[in-house]
């Protein structure tokens, strides 16, 4: 199956839709001869929104933190998202005394949200999973991440987690067990989401994992520019979340495009979903954004983290195997 980013634009900018074609220009008089009239009937080129909606169309958004809803009421499901939604990674944080326990009871929650409304959601595993949900027409759901504390400090929590379907736990300390926690993520496939770590945390995290790191609640205001840099050699996508400011969000979004490359923007969501993401793609193609850096944006930078992270995992597999 291929991978969700196997379809994005090759061009530059975003290609007008099918059958709408750029006027040439007009060819100069010649010896003073009037111009011929314009055709007022030519098509004209797409605006900004235009071509983000046409954009958004083809590649929908994977939003990196989806909180569940408070109440589960048949006549309020699906819960309320963006159109422009295709994948969507559930947070599974409780409170600090509810533990494991409560983290189940979330899994739980999660899948039988996912079961009540299986012509809109459907669960994912993988990076390839969340290209099939799409291509079926649903929103891929991804379990994670977990926070720190619901692992009790044992790595065998963590892979019960992982067993059930989780992809991404929290961290936000480093020490002795976080080290071999992120290794041992490494080898099972769990990503490291580092959201809300200070950044000495998020130094030393950089430090041990050898997948993508994973920001699944951004904030870029935060970050020095020498961790923005780790963060972009460590391949690590920063989900941003997108507000009803769009230029404000555009500017968090430039900050680590700059400080970290393209290859490490990300959306964690909205907080107007009627608005969408329409009026932020077009501020950024006002400012320049490419369509293959809109296309990382919407869903291909998380896809490839997650993708590398499986393989990892593989090949960790693979060489334990030929020992």
């Amino acid at each position: 199956m291929a991978e969700l980013l196997d379809d994005h634009p090759t061009l530059s900018t975003v290609p007008p839709a099918a059958g709408v074609t750029t006027p040439p220009d007009p060819s100069p008089p010649l010896d003073g001869a009037a111009s011929p009239p314009l055709d007022e009937t030519a098509p004209l080129p797409l605006d900004e929104t235009a071509r983000a909606r046409a954009l958004l169309a083809v590649q929908p958004v994977t939003e990196g933190h989806t909180e569940l809803p408070e109440s589960l009421d048949p006549e309020d499901l699906p819960p309320v998202r963006a159109r422009e939604t295709g994948a969507q990674l559930w947070s599974l944080h409780v409170e600090a005394d509810e533990g494991v326990v409560g983290t189940l009871r979330r899994i739980d929650s999660v899948r039988a949200l996912v079961a009540t409304c299986p012509e809109d959601l459907r669960l994912a595993y993988t990076s390839s999973e969340l290209a099939d949900a799409r291509n079926c027409g649903r929103v891929a759901a991804l379990l994670g991440p977990v926070g720190w504390t619901a692992l009790g400090g044992s790595a065998a929590t963590l892979r019960a987690y992982h067993a059930l379907g989780v992809r991404a736990v929290s961290l936000t300390c480093f020490d002795r067990f976080a080290r071999d926690a992120v290794r041992e993520m490494n080898r099972i496939g769990l990503a490291v989401d580092l959201s809300g770590a200070d950044p000495d945390t998020v130094r030393s995290a950089l430090a041990v994992t050898r997948a993508p790191a994973l920001l699944t609640r951004a904030a870029p205001e935060a970050l020095p520019d020498d961790v923005l840099r780790l963060l972009g050699g460590n391949g690590a996508v920063l989900m941003v979340t997108v507000t009803e400011d769009p230029a404000a969000t555009a500017d968090a979004l430039d900050r680590v495009r700059e400080g970290a490359g393209p290859q490490c923007v990300g959306v964690s969501g909205t907080t107007a979903p009627a608005v969408g993401y329409v009026p932020l793609f077009a501020e950024l193609l006002r400012r320049g954004w490419t369509a293959q850096e809109l296309v990382g944006l919407a869903h291909a930078n998380a896809s490839r983290a997650l993708r590398e992270t499986e393989f990892l995992s593989r090949t960790n597999r693979i060489r334990r195997a030929a020992a």
